[in-house]
């Protein structure tokens, strides 16, 4: 069995944004030359996000209104914020959204239903931030 690993990084200027990562991903299993396995792709860091959903805007902008609705960013309501911190939000959002993905290869290609795409989120941004891709199989 053969593996691959690479990493992403993104910087997000605003607190909140979504990413198709879904072409950086086909770029590394196309690197791996792994043809039959699994991808692992998660988000290093506990403020962020990697899930597979639609690439489309309407709903894009629904699960960010969603998750400020049900999580807002309002730094006087998370015990977390007081350590000096204005995020508590961000990794409540975070475990609801997941933490990684993981997507079959069948002959060297990312094996998805209908109009699925890999995207990253973002809920603390304007800093470096990174994705770890790993690919294991044949």
């Amino acid at each position: 069995m053969k593996s691959y690993r690479e990493e992403l990084w993104f910087n997000i200027p605003n607190r909140r944004g979504y990413i198709n990562i879904t072409p950086q991903v086909e770029e590394a299993v196309r690197k791996s030359g792994i043809k039959e396995g699994m991808c692992l792709v998660n988000a290093m860091h506990i403020t962020a996000s990697v899930h597979i959903n639609d690439d489309e805007n309407g709903l894009i902008n629904d699960f960010d209104d969603f998750l400020e609705k049900i999580v807002p960013h309002n730094p006087k309501l998370y015990r977390h914020n007081m350590t000096g911190e204005d995020n508590g939000d961000a990794h409540i959002k975070r475990t609801l959204m997941g933490r990684e993905v993981v997507v079959a290869i069948t002959n060297g290609k990312l094996d998805f239903g209908p109009w699925e795409q890999i995207f990253y989120a973002e809920f603390d941004g304007r800093r470096r931030k990174r994705v770890l891709v790993k690919i294991i199989g044949e």
